[in-house]
């Protein structure tokens, strides 16, 4: 049963006692917990889980973040803990922290190999998404980022369900196709009565190193006729910048500026519609 006055959902859960499934561990105090979803794979969302994370502890706030991706976990990599193992504590797990302070929960933090596969069937990857939250040792944090998984399955329900989610963040990029993949996992946030802050659109724009003049990659009125229908805000557009595509072979860095002018309107919006 769920511990309310722990929950982060304590001041603005619409699901009453005996309906909610959030088990809360005691060991921890989350004020708010972000989930950052696609609906499709590819789309930059992991990276982008990541600079959030990154943005909001350089802000001074104590941050997790939470590889709900099972079967493509890739949190580890970009945050520069590769060579890093989660701990135990008292048959509790403690998250390994990067060198920004950030708390980080994977399951390659549990494997000896992180390019061993997990041939896990559903239910077997949906429970250990939920022990993440259950059996983690996350301690006080102001913000957990969640990387959710592509699709809207399993996992994704788990975690949906599950977990006391302030607010769903949906990534996206300029193409029709997305768009359409995009809005099933925005229509199911709202069927499970979550509130789905707004998109951030990835690959929206290349930037000329000489004259700074923007170039769409994708010609069309597509996101605006997407975010029209379904009524959602547009948190920002993010270029194809090195300092994205780098994450992965620089994930110990701090953001750079050029990155922080882009994010800090992101941020701000994110923090705003949470409260």
């Amino acid at each position: 049963m769920s511990d309310c006055n722990s929950c982060a959902l304590n001041n603005g859960c619409s699901k009453n006692k005996e309906q909610c499934m959030i088990e809360n561990n005691p060991l921890n105090n989350v004020k708010k917990v972000i989930g950052v979803m696609s609906g499709k794979g590819g789309v930059g969302k992991s990276s982008i889980s990541v600079i959030i994370a990154k943005y909001l502890k350089e802000l001074g706030y104590n941050v997790g973040i939470l590889d709900a991706d099972i079967t493509g976990p890739s949190i580890p990599r970009l945050l520069g803990l590769s060579d890093k193992k989660a701990g135990s504590y008292n048959e509790m797990i403690l998250p390994a922290e990067n060198s920004d302070g950030i708390k980080v929960m994977s399951l390659n933090l549990l494997m000896e190999n992180e390019e061993d596969p997990v041939i896990w069937r559903g239910p077997i990857i949906s429970g250990m998404v939920k022990q993440f939250w259950t059996d983690v040792v996350w301690g006080e944090l102001d913000y957990l980022v969640i990387d959710m998984p592509p699709g809207t399955g399993d996992v994704a329900l788990t975690v949906m369900q599950s977990m006391p989610i302030s607010g769903v963040v949906m990534v996206s990029v300029p193409q029709d196709l997305v768009s359409m993949i995009v809005s099933k996992a925005v229509n199911m946030a709202k069927k499970m009565n979550i509130n789905v802050l707004g998109v951030i659109e990835n690959m929206s724009y290349i930037t000329c190193a000489k004259c700074g003049e923007k170039t769409k990659l994708f010609e069309g009125e597509g996101t605006e006729k997407f975010l029209k229908e379904m009524n959602l805000k547009l948190l920002g557009e993010l270029p194809m910048i090195k300092s994205i595509s780098n994450l992965s072979q620089y994930g110990d860095e701090k953001i750079d500026e050029s990155l922080e002018l882009i994010f800090d309107p992101i941020i701000k919006g994110i923090i705003n519609e949470l409260g």
